[in-house]
């Protein structure tokens, strides 16, 4: 009997992917957490990407009227 999808090279692949991702391997530490800020502005009225909080200050841009409807969000890279 053939082996089915469950059993196959896909599978262990997938479950040996898990495993190192539990223990933290180079996947894990590849990725990186960085905080986003997103907005409107006169230019793109539609929401979109202002910029990374290290580098952009939400409360200036809002205060300066630069950019409304601001959100900052945790972003993997």
């Amino acid at each position: 009997m053939p082996k089915g999808y469950a059993d196959g090279p896909a599978a262990e692949e997938a479950e040996r992917r898990l495993e190192e991702l539990e223990r933290g391997g180079p996947e894990a530490a590849a990725r990186e957490e960085r905080v986003a800020v997103y907005g409107s502005t006169e230019d793109e009225p539609e929401r979109h990407f202002l910029g990374w909080r290290d580098d952009v200050d939400p409360d200036e841009l809002f205060a300066s009227g630069k950019a409304w409807g601001i959100t900052v969000v945790r972003a993997t890279v």
